[in-house]
């Protein structure tokens, strides 16, 4: 049976004049206690060792116990407080330390300090209740809070350490100074939950933590919105970040899950995966990223599976030997580069699809710079769709791209392989390779280009297999400089002005072609002597040299063979 005990700081009879007095009396009696206290203000620090209830008479906020210095309510036993106001300085302000303790409709201001601290083996509830100032912290221990709110800690608003198991949900944390919620070497679970102008990240996992973050709002974050690190592991769901430096941050081990959540004008990064993260996020979206929606770097190694990236700097970045598995993915409406791969890092692309962007996929670096890119589809691309500079290896694989400035490009020392890929629209060419650079491509089909169908120049090198060239403006193929190559089994067809213009360095067997055929040693930029079809045959607006030629014939066939003085027939 409970004993009611009556506080009034007035007095009155059968009541007692300070809290403490009548929690004597309680521990003297050894049985549960409910203890009611009238509105006022009490100074002193309650010690409960018994099963006891607290509450406030007239309601949340009535009754304030206070302590300029040191622990307001300490609790050895099953203990509620509900309406109370603790306010508390350079210490504990509230303490669990044995048994359980619930907070209900409670205010804890702690100005210096922890507001409420569950020491190991305790279990602590808080419902509709604010805490300001101070933190929550849940060491070695079990927490639940439900519809609280959590305002101006000078350190982490709610703090999960060795081995604790905290549950937050509806709630609202703001203003932080360091993360909105800790959770290390412990376990925690966020749902529906809006944190907001934290410091540093609104909630971070550190070493080998459990987090579990579930349809919450994460906005005006200084730095991370969603931080794992340090091995941590746990899931993402239907969360939204609006406003943070980087919107989810993978680092050092820590391998999360992240499903259907939304990241929103991140400052730097939506996606942030670095020093050997992990992480698979899926169905999720990133818009007007300030500088990289989705970014593995240094030994980071994410699988990001059908998300969304639109407006924005760059789309997906692989760098500095960062790596990354990426499926199903479309970018549109960027100001830079849709894919780029950098400096020994090493990515794979199926199923994008790229739209109104600057270019499509860029890489550089050394040899160990590689990119694969396959069953995708690149559009309205202002400048080249792939471009391979450097040492960089690009494989493509069913790639088309359709209207861009130049579809598929190799520089330098790149190396570019091509495997039924396609290019249409394109106002300077299908494949260009300049430098020393190599451009392997079968079954490649080039339609409509408003320049060359394929061209090279410097001492690259093009090795082309049944190719099919149609409507290419300029010509089917030009070679330059000292480039050089082969075009096996190719088609040329349509009412350009040339089907070839080479430089005696290339092997044209199997080559079928209606359209003039001219070799001519060109030194100098591209520019093939202007043909004009009069006729009968073609007309030349200059002296032409060692030229062979081929028109109105259905195909031309072309055969070269080098003498043993160096000659060729």
């Amino acid at each position: 049976m409970v004993t009611r005990y009556v506080v009034s700081p007035h007095g009155g009879r059968r009541a007692h004049r300070d809290i403490s007095s009548a929690l004597a009396e309680a521990a003297r009696r050894g049985r549960p206690a409910l203890i009611e206290i009238e509105p006022g203000h009490y100074e002193e620090t309650l010690t409960v060792r018994g099963e006891v209830r607290l509450v406030a008479v007239r309601g949340p906020g009535s009754v304030v116990v206070a302590r300029p210095r040191g622990a307001v309510l300490d609790t050895f036993a099953p203990v509620a407080v509900q309406g109370l106001v603790l306010v508390g300085r350079d210490a504990d302000v509230v303490g669990c330390r044995a048994g359980t303790l619930t907070l209900d409709q409670t205010e804890i201001r702690a100005h210096d300090g922890v507001a409420v601290h569950a020491r190991p083996g305790t279990s602590v509830t808080l419902r509709d209740s604010t805490v300001l100032h101070g933190r929550v912290l849940i060491a070695g221990a079990g927490g639940l809070v439900e519809r609280c709110l959590f305002t101006d800690a000078a350190d982490n608003a709610l703090a999960v350490i060795d081995g604790g198991r905290l549950s937050v949900v509806a709630s609202r944390i703001e203003g932080s100074r360091i993360h909105g919620v800790l959770v290390s070497g412990g376990r925690a679970r966020i749902e529906g939950c809006v944190l907001t102008r934290t410091g540093k990240a609104a909630v971070f996992a550190g070493a080998r933590a459990e987090l579990t973050v579930t349809d919450c709002l994460v906005e005006s974050v200084e730095a991370e919105g969603i931080a794992y690190v340090e091995q941590s592991r746990g899931r993402v769901d239907r969360t939204r970040v609006v406003d943070a430096r980087f919107g989810i941050a993978v680092a050092s081990g820590a391998d999360p899950v992240v499903r259907d959540s939304v990241l929103t004008g991140c400052r730097d990064t939506g996606l942030d995966v670095n020093n050997g993260g992990r992480g698979r996020f899926e169905e999720c979206e990133i818009s007007a990223a300030g500088n990289v929606a989705v970014l593995s770097t240094r030994g980071g190694a994410p699988e990001v599976h059908g998300c969304r990236v639109t407006g924005g700097k760059v789309g997906v970045a692989v760098t500095d030997g960062g790596r990354g598995r990426f499926t199903r993915i479309e970018i549109r409406d960027l100001s830079s580069a849709a894919l780029r791969v950098y400096d020994e890092a090493t990515a794979v692309f199926e199923h994008v699809t790229v739209e109104r962007c600057p270019s499509g996929l860029e890489t550089r670096g050394n040899g160990g710079t590689q990119a694969e890119i396959s069953d995708s589809v690149l559009r309205d691309v202002a400048m080249a769709a792939v471009t391979a500079l450097g040492q960089s290896w690009v494989t493509l694989r069913r790639v088309s791209v359709e209207r861009a400035a130049l579809a598929f490009g190799a520089g330098e020392e790149a190396q570019l392989l091509a495997h039924d890929c396609g290019a249409a629209a394109v106002t300077t060419g299908g494949v260009s390779a300049f430098g020393s650079a190599r451009v392997v491509a079968r079954n490649l089909t080039v339609t409509g280009s408003d320049g060359l169908g394929v061209f090279a120049r410097d001492t690259a090198r093009l090795e082309i297999e049944g190719a099919t060239l149609v409507d290419c403006a300029v010509g089917g193929a030009g070679f330059v400089d000292d480039s050089g190559g082969r075009l096996q089994d190719c088609s040329v067809t349509g009412t350009g002005q040339l089907g070839i213009l080479h430089n005696g360095l290339v092997d044209l067997t199997g080559l079928r072609t209606p359209l003039p055929v001219l070799e001519k040693a060109v030194r100098t930029e591209p520019g093939p002597t202007v043909i004009h079809h009069h006729y009968e045959g073609p007309v030349f607006n200059g002296p032409v040299r060692d030229v062979q030629l081929a028109w109105r014939n259905i195909h031309a066939v072309q055969h070269r063979t080098t003498n043993e003085d160096g000659t060729r027939t």
